[in-house]
């Protein structure tokens, strides 16, 4: 909240979540444990539940496209966060749509590709739009399978990640890479990679493999959770370290929703 009392805003444009758990349900619940206002533009429906996601809907492009202007004429978001966007034609129209947003409002790209069922959340052929969106991030936050899609290289070493996190930077045009590193074996240390003037600045940061079942939305969480310390005007180091910690927390406090994941087990974030 600034001085004068208002709220600072951020922005999610990402898919729907009818768990509660993920995508833009679980941003805003973010942004609000976090202390910001959140806005939301709304890219698909999904059919899911706990144990799985059951259906795709994409919202209709132009509707998104209209969503998005209608919105960024109204209000003045301090970050945006970018989830899941299903199809090309969405990517496309989200890409248009931020052309109005200020230059100087960070924009955070969670490239989510699948599912933790292994569900597409985004088509094959809209890869090529997603590295296009990268470009205008100031932090893109791929999982180790959507750095190797996004850079189309090998990530299975450390030396290997680091060379896909300076190729998000360096060529695609990202701000920065923020490498997560869940899917490795052994420590999941995260890489963030930031640009430097010509020079990529790269730093591992230690992880802790917290000993609970699957935990539903870690990635979207960590995401919002940047965006949201942006949008509160941290800089960008101070609010990734900041959504880390966040996100651990909430992963910690975990709890299965009463009734919910019969079958698969699923714990829900809860937020510090």
């Amino acid at each position: 909240m600034t001085a004068a009392g208002t709220l600072e805003t951020a922005l999610s444009i990402a898919g729907s979540d009818p768990t509660g758990g993920a995508g833009l349900q679980a941003d805003l619940q973010v942004f609000r444990a976090l202390g910001v206002h959140g806005a939301a533009v709304v890219t698909a429906l999904t059919v899911q539940d706990s144990r799985k996601v059951h259906r795709v809907l994409p919202v209709f492009p132009s509707v998104v496209l209209d969503q998005l202007r209608v919105l960024l004429r109204d209000l003045a978001p301090r970050a945006v966060k970018v989830g899941m966007l299903a199809n090309d034609d969405v990517v496309r129209n989200v890409i248009l749509g931020l052309m109005e947003l200020e230059d100087a409002v960070p924009v955070v790209v969670d490239p989510v590709l699948l599912a933790s069922d292994g569900t597409p959340l985004l088509e094959r052929r809209a890869w090529p739009s997603l590295r296009d969106l990268v470009s205008r991030a100031a932090l893109v936050t791929p999982n180790l399978p959507e750095a190797e899609a996004l850079a189309e290289r090998d990530v299975s070493t450390r030396a290997a990640t680091e060379d896909a996190a300076r190729f998000l930077v360096r060529e695609l045009g990202a701000g920065a890479a923020l490498v997560k590193g869940g899917h490795r074996d052994g420590a999941p240390d995260d890489l963030l990679a930031v640009r430097a003037g010509d020079a990529v600045e790269l730093e591992w940061l230690p992880g802790e493999r917290i000993d609970i079942d699957s935990v539903h939305g870690t990635g979207c969480a960590l995401s919002s959770a940047i965006a949201a310390l942006l949008a509160r005007g941290e800089p960008l180091r101070r609010a990734v370290a900041g959504g880390r910690v966040f996100v651990s927390e909430a992963i910690r406090r975990s709890a299965p929703a009463s009734r919910a994941g019969s079958g698969g087990g699923a714990r829900f974030l809860v937020y510090p």
